[in-house]
Formats: structure tokens, sequence, C-alpha cells
């Protein structure tokens, strides 16, 4: 972690970025509650999409102007590094990724305190008892309400009584294009959701297709984001390095006809809506929720990427106060 990080700005020990470049653990969830048809945890959203048509994550980059400086901003993540699919359906006994839960309007709200309170939107939130909590050292907690159509993140989730206590907690609106406060977090470093960004298995096997950006996220980041992001997470000032919001996409003439059925899906999302960098994390992690119907053998056919297979579009303003 770089020195002198801001006060809210949330700590990342070795320690867990460990944790996360191996998958970043199985999750975990209390005995379930009753949840109605088309509820639960990874439940499909059976091809409904967060946000309206032109947010950022939903807006196309395939034929955007590719960024003066891409060449270095790769190459401070990787020119060799591999792409990791950073979910699947089995490492250390279980799917692995960062899990979500879908509710209704039944789901009581309860009691949650943060400790970035005063850039966490207070409680109370609908979070079930039984809502699984990710592995490994981020504990995220995702609830979508489909009633409301209103997003709940947690960072470092915990429960507390009879509610839950987290590091930081953020609320959107999914028929809304409102942003965080410019200089907030969320439950991730760059201010940004967290679900709309997941690869999911109801996109690329039920529906066939990703039809949004996905997240992933690099060690060492700049002291700056760039929109739609809010938020930085470094003290490095570099402008080869990469600021929280930046968007790549896989390069056009990438053959993909080679890999499996579900890999292709993953690859056109890539070619056409790209990646944001939301967190620092390992290098060229790509992130998604777990599943047990996952198949593992073709998710890893996506290592075979590099960093080189990829290109930096243009960006607008970078804030770095």
């Amino acid at each position: 972690m770089p020195p002198g990080f801001p006060h809210h700005v949330r700590p990342f020990p070795l320690a867990l970025l460990l944790l996360a470049a191996c998958g970043g653990g199985t999750s975990e969830s209390a005995p379930p509650e009753t949840y109605g048809p088309g509820l639960g945890p990874g439940a499909s959203l059976a091809g409904r999409r967060p946000f309206p048509d032109d947010n950022p994550w939903n807006t196309r980059i395939d034929t955007a102007p590719v960024d003066s400086n891409s060449d270095a901003l790769i190459a401070s993540i990787g020119l060799g590094a591999h792409l990791h699919p950073d979910f699947g359906a089995n490492w250390n006994g279980g799917p692995f990724g960062i899990p979500y839960v879908v509710i209704d309007s039944t789901f009581a709200s309860v009691p949650v305190s943060f400790d970035y309170d005063d850039e966490s939107d207070p409680g109370p939130y609908p979070i079930p008892r039984s809502a699984p909590v990710e592995g490994g050292g981020d504990r995220h907690v995702l609830v979508i309400d489909r009633d409301s159509w209103t997003l709940y993140e947690m960072f470092n989730s915990r429960k507390q009584g009879n509610g839950w206590h987290a590091g930081s907690g953020a609320v959107f609106d999914l028929s809304s294009n409102a942003l965080r406060p410019a200089g907030w977090t969320s439950a991730d470093a760059a201010g940004l959701p967290i679900f709309p960004g997941l690869v999911r298995y109801d996109e690329v096997v039920e529906q066939g297709a990703i039809n949004h950006a996905l997240r992933f996220t690099a060690a060492t980041t700049r002291r700056g984001y760039v929109h739609p992001a809010r938020h930085f997470a470094s003290d490095y000032t570099s402008s080869d390095l990469p600021p929280m919001g930046m968007r790549v996409r896989l390069k056009a003439g990438f053959d993909i006809s080679g890999y499996p059925a579900s890999a292709q899906v993953i690859l056109t999302a890539l070619k056409q809506y790209g990646m944001i960098l939301a967190d620092n994390g390992s290098n060229w992690y790509l992130s998604g929720a777990p599943d047990a119907r996952w198949d593992d053998d073709e998710l890893n056919t996506l290592k075979q990427l590099t960093g080189a297979d990829f290109e930096v579009i243009q960006m607008g303003p970078i804030t770095t106060d």
C-alpha cells in the first residue's frame, strides 16, 4: 500500500491482496431465509440490466478512440501479465467470486453502521441475515431489491446485533445515472457500484450476452480518477499509472473463434464494452459472481490473454484532488 493514504481510503493489506490473488475464497452465509421465486443468492435477473441505457456501464466503446498514453498505462499493469477470471465453480471447496443476493420489498430493513460513515450512505439497509459474504479480505455484501430496483453494497461486512457493521456502504438507484459525490468512496475504491461490473452466470449462459462493462483490478494505481469513478486510492502521481475509472477494451483484431462458447460471450463483452478499473488488487483480475454451474475449464481459457491484448480508450479529465 502506498504511504500517506487519506483517512477515508480503505486499507488493503498485503495479506488480503494475496487472498484475493487466490480467488477471494468461498462465500459464507447464515441459515437461509425464505426466498420467493426468482429471488435469493445468485438469482437471475432474466435479462434486466441495471442503470439506464445511456449509463457509462451500458455504453459501447468498441469504436472509441485509443488514449494517447495507452501503451504506457497498459505496461504499468503488465504487458505479459495474464488475465485472470477471479470467479468460478470450485476453489478451496466451493464457488468463488463476489456474491450477490436478489430480494423483494418483503425484506425488512435492518440497522447498519460504518467505519467510514462520512462517505457512506446511511442505513437502514434491507440486508438479509443470510446474505452471502465474499470470502477473503474484502467481505463485500451486494443486495439487489428487485421491486424498488435499488442496489445496496457494503465492504468489510460483518453481522452485528440484529443488523450489520461494515467499512463502508453505498446505495444506488438502478433507474438513475446519478453518481456519488465527488471524492466519495463506495464499497469499492473507485466509488463505483460493484454489481453492474460482474460476470454473471445468468448473462453468460442463460442470456448468451453481456451488454455492459466489466470490473477489474490493478496492483498499482494513480492518485486520480476519471468519469464515472469518484474516488482514488493511491498517493502515486505518475501519469503512466492508471487512474480509477480507466477503461480498457480487448483489441478488435483478437481472434476469439477458438474459445469455448462461455468464454466467447465474455470476450465479446470485453471488445464491445470493455472493463473499468475499480479497485486495487491483483493485476488484470476480472471480477465475477460465484456459481456452482460455471465450467472452470472454459473460464480458465481466458488466462491465455495478456495485457498486450488490451488497449485504453481515450480518457476525459482526470481528477487528482
